[in-house]
């Protein structure tokens, strides 16, 4: 099968084109020309890799010539002082422009990434792909307009289109958990809230199978996927499970959250307008804060997805892999 991934310099997209590289697919990855210095790796894995941009439409043809599934994995994250314009220039504009290409070039199937994160706090967990729409930031809320033209563009037929929403992405090669190993390592680490809140995690290897069947089983087209890990913990079970795979004790000492989250606010006041990374987020007190978990059942029953890796093993992988690193 040809398959185009968008965002192979990240995390989750390089990790995917990589999987479906080494299951026999012929493989092109879209790159900006940015990035040109981090696709030498892909290259070497047989990945074709193009460079094109969201925003530049003539890009993107030539990208989509001859693919039978298209995997849109490229979004623009959560970034300090970033006007809300330039989320919806890639997340929302850029997936519609995107989706164009696509349809000219005759793209059988668009798989679109989407996040979990658009059901924001799960007042009653578990959810599943039903579960009230409530994005919390202006990544989310754009990442729900993109799912809502990716879907959109499904309807009259001329091509496949599948959503999925991805849960709590770790493992080997990402980084956004290090600065919590690091503190739980460095017995520094701040227990905001009552830690009784829920955390959904998904190793990466379960999530690029995921994918894979989002983009080869028949009946998934015109579905929506909440694909997540085997489990979900407590916060407080998550971190008591890393601070012993680090050999350290958990957090004894709680701190209350509503006055953390104020002073994320006024951080995040103070330091955004000018382009200063702030030293706080309120989205950082949300992590301590509002519940993640999910029922993977659609997931599960259409497509066999079956993830198998415990949050457990997935910690112990992710420490082995920054310890490797020399970083904890």
């Amino acid at each position: 099968m040809r398959v185009l991934v968008t965002g192979i310099t990240g995390f989750t997209g390089g990790h995917l084109a990589r999987f479906l590289a080494g299951r026999g697919h012929e493989v092109r990855g879209l790159a900006r020309p940015a990035s040109r210095n981090r696709t030498a790796v892909l290259s070497r894995a047989g990945i074709d890799v193009v460079f094109g941009d969201l925003t530049e439409p003539l890009s993107l043809f030539p990208a989509c010539a001859g693919v039978d599934v298209l995997y849109h994995i490229a979004a623009t994250y959560r970034t300090a002082g970033q006007p809300d314009d330039s989320y919806r220039a890639v997340n929302v504009d850029g997936t519609r422009t995107l989706l164009d290409a696509a349809l000219a070039a005759g793209v059988t199937r668009f798989v679109h990434c989407s996040t979990g994160g658009v059901h924001g706090h799960i007042e009653h967990p578990p959810a599943d792909e039903r579960a009230p729409l409530a994005p919390g930031d202006i990544y989310q809320q754009t990442k729900l307009e993109g799912e809502r033209v990716a879907r959109a563009a499904g309807k009259d037929g001329e091509m496949e289109v599948v959503v999925v929403r991805p849960i709590g992405i770790y493992g080997p090669g990402d980084t956004r958990f290090l600065k919590m190993f690091r503190a739980i390592a460095g017995r520094r680490f701040p227990m905001i809230g009552t830690g009784r809140v829920f955390y959904h995690l998904t190793y990466i290897d379960d999530l690029v199978e995921g994918f894979r069947l989002c983009g080869e089983t028949p009946s998934a087209a015109g579905r929506t996927y909440l694909l997540a890990g085997p489990r979900y913990t407590t916060l407080a079970e998550l971190i008591r499970v890393v601070a012993q795979e680090l050999g350290v004790p958990p957090p004894r000492w709680r701190i209350p959250a509503r006055p953390v989250w104020l002073a994320g606010a006024l951080c995040e006041a103070l330091c955004v307008p000018l382009g200063i990374e702030p030293p706080l987020y309120r989205r950082r007190v949300d992590f301590f804060t509002k519940s993640r978990a999910f029922d993977t059942s659609r997931a599960r029953r259409e497509l066999a997805y079956e993830p198998a890796v415990d949050p457990v093993e997935g910690i112990h992988r992710t420490a082995a892999w920054y310890r490797e690193q020399r970083w904890l």
